[in-house]
């Protein structure tokens, strides 16, 4: 049996500040808020000095306040620490249904308190309403919070211990039953940062719902879960549809599509999942005009749009996917809710000798984040999030499919260039004031909508207006065209969008369109991401011509890497990575590696290196990772439990580091998934 991750600790300089600042921050919490904190008072032995130590976590038991007392009790002796005894724990769990925090005082020995804290920071009592909601919260945060292997999630917050929530079929019951007693107010919790108002199917909890199904395979559960709750409002026929499509049980998803939006016809969710299901098929001729139908229906939302602009891809009608991305409505990134943390007076992070292996461990070694280059430093696009990531994604596919000189003179082609818009403006007699933005759906679907809302504002990575994105990095190798300006809605508006009579005199023009800010930004962080690609490229070759060694540091192979992928070019991705891997561990590395094994097919390879990925999660105290779980789960699937088994116990890595992947294969037997027979 594999024991628990370590225990990291944070001494803080005044005991209770980040209990204190947690309580302040309570009311600035949007969605389903920050991992739960673990508070503890430490006496020294034979003296009254006390210390506050803390840390975070996610996974445990929420239901009650005796679950959550009873973790605080397993942390009452460590091995680590003779010199100090526990005296007081503090559990702080947050519920996003009633935007309360639940706690639970521990006095060791002595008494257990539990009580909830509002936004105003006053006490109230716990019910057993509000612990259901806390469980139910506290299940949706260890998905939310969980790293999908890269580690991206894990370096965020310091500290965090991540634990499996749902181990066994009693705890799926138990998670199930909680969501369908709170299914209609999952819309409280928020949703994606991609979806602009949180509705009935489109929130927190149904994107959960849909990860733990799609993590654990427990397709049958959903699917009666969904059922159940189809019978009470038939807008959750596309969540249903969903799982019937990831089960591999399309005829039926086909068919509850059909009746469903034969009584609902202009359900958006319903439209979309028919959308997206004909375009995975091949059919993006039949997906078309039901996108349309759903952009109609939900003409605010990012996500219509965005499926049309990617038909339009499949249909390689290049000119409607940019018209149709420029009319996406475009939101501000807003991230997790992360736990305000007061300067730490000391931090310890021990190690639990179970994933002590000097192959994986990232920890040794420089760190040479400040010798990273300064071009690769401001690659603006490692940092989109949310919409722009999508409609960058978007953006990137086309390019790679076109080019990005044909990416060009299309995009002249249906954007009004700030050279033409001046020439036309100066031959008109008298000064008109030109319209406001041609909305791109008059050519795209050919109907009417609201206009949209997207203007980059430069916040949380996404670019600035303000040409941020020049470098000065070395031009030699570079043959890529820097695009020049389109000019963008809000320049010509002038500050009214009421349009003026005379803009018909703008004839040479009169069938295009104005250019989103935001658009037009993408555009030179694309040229960027190009112009690096390939100087690097073009360098490399060079090396190699002079058989000399190219040279980088491991982090700039890691920002290399994702440069690659960013642009689609994975075999380039993967040299990067495999760079990056020979000189010191990385879990973003080996990350990509995966996706290259799995696409080849080679089992050996990809078990390797989740091995490798499972045992630096354990190191930096996750025991659970719903992607890599995932993974193993297919593998086990695919091939069966014992040749999976067999593989990883034939690798030659320390066995205390098997283990910690043979309780992965274990849970998915605990489920009796296919192939763990």
């Amino acid at each position: 049996m594999v024991p628990q991750p370590a225990v990291p600790e944070i001494y803080e300089d005044d005991i209770q500040s980040v209990v204190d600042l947690r309580t302040e921050s309570l009311q600035t919490l949007r969605e389903l808020g920050p991992p739960d904190l673990v508070h503890l008072v430490k006496q020294q032995k034979g003296s009254a000095n006390k210390a506050g130590v803390y840390h975070h976590i996610t996974g445990v038991d929420a239901s009650s306040s005796a679950s959550l007392a009873a973790y605080i009790n397993t942390l009452t002796y460590s091995p680590n620490d003779k010199t100090h005894k526990v005296v007081s724990g503090l559990y702080c769990c947050y519920n996003a249904f009633s935007r309360l925090d639940m706690r639970v005082q521990v006095a060791i020995p002595g008494t257990v308190e539990s009580y909830c804290i509002d936004e105003r920071g006053e006490k109230r009592v716990a019910s057993d309403e509000l612990w259901l909601e806390t469980y139910l919260c506290s299940v949706l945060r260890a998905y939310s919070y969980a790293d999908d292997g890269s580690g991206d999630q894990i370096k965020k917050i310091i500290g965090v211990r991540r634990f499996n929530p749902i181990t066994s079929t009693e705890a799926e019951h138990k998670f199930l039953d909680a969501a369908e007693r709170l299914f209609f107010n999952g819309w409280q919790l928020g949703s994606d940062p991609e979806i602009q108002v949180p509705n009935l199917v489109s929130n927190h909890l149904t994107t959960g719902l849909l990860n733990y199904i799609h993590t654990s395979g427990r397709y049958a559960s959903g699917i009666n879960l969904f059922e159940k709750l189809r019978s009470r409002d038939p807008e959750i026929s596309s969540l249903l549809a969903r799982v019937y499509i990831s089960a591999d049980e399309e005829v039926k998803a086909v068919q509850l599509l059909h009746d469903a939006i034969q009584e609902l016809p202009m359900d958006y969710s319903l439209l979309d999942c028919q959308a997206d299901f004909l375009n995975k098929k091949g059919r993006a001729d039949m997906a078309l005009e039901i996108a349309k139908r759903s952009v109609v229906s939900a003409p605010s939302e990012f996500s219509t749009w965005a499926r049309l602009a990617e038909i339009y891809v499949s249909l390689e009608q290049w000119d409607l996917a940019l018209l149709t991305l420029n009319s996406c409505p475009m939101f501000t990134y807003q991230d997790k809710d992360a736990p305000r943390i007061p300067e730490p007076f000391k931090i310890n992070l021990p190690l639990m000798p179970e994933s002590v292996c000097d192959e994986i461990d990232d920890s040794t070694g420089p760190n040479d984040v400040d010798a990273v280059h300064p071009t690769l430093k401001k690659l603006h696009a490692a940092g989109f999030r949310g919409t722009f990531l999508k409609a960058y994604m978007l953006l990137t596919k086309i390019t790679k499919k076109i080019g990005w000189d044909q990416l060009l003179r299309i995009r002249s082609q249906v954007f009004v260039m700030e050279e033409e818009y001046r020439h036309e403006k100066q031959a008109v007699t008298q000064q008109p004031q030109p319209p406001p933005s041609r909305n791109a759906s008059t050519s795209a679907i050919r109907s009417p909508s609201p206009q949209t809302n997207g203007h980059g504002d430069g916040e949380n990575g996404e670019p600035t207006p303000d040409g941020e994105t020049k470098s000065d990095a070395n031009e030699a190798g570079n043959s890529l065209e820097k695009p020049s300006n389109t000019v963008a809605s809000e320049e010509v508006k002038a500050g009214s969008d009421e349009p003026d009579p005379s803009h018909n005199q703008y004839t040479q023009f009169h069938n295009k369109r104005l250019c989103e800010r935001w658009l037009d930004n993408l555009f030179m962080v694309l040229y960027e991401d190009l112009r690096v690609y390939t100087i690097w490229r073009t360098e490399m070759a060079q090396y190699r011509q002079q058989q000399l060694l190219y040279k980088k540091n491991p982090e700039e192979w890691e920002i290399l890497g994702e440069l690659a992928e960013r642009l689609h070019h994975d075999d380039e991705a993967v040299e990067a990575y495999q760079a990056c891997l020979n000189i010191k561990f990385s879990p973003k590395a080996m990350r990509g590696m995966l996706k290259l094994y799995e696409q080849q097919g080679n089992i050996r390879m990809m078990l390797g290196a989740l091995i490798r990925l499972v045992c630096w999660q354990y190191r930096w105290y996750s025991e659970f990772s719903p992607s890599l779980l995932f993974m193993i789960r297919r593998l086990i699937e695919e091939e069966g439990t014992l040749k999976v088994r067999s593989i990883i116990q034939g690798t030659s890595l320390p066995q205390h580091v098997l283990e910690l992947t043979h309780q992965y294969t274990n849970l998915v037997a605990n489920f009796r998934n296919p192939g763990s027979e």
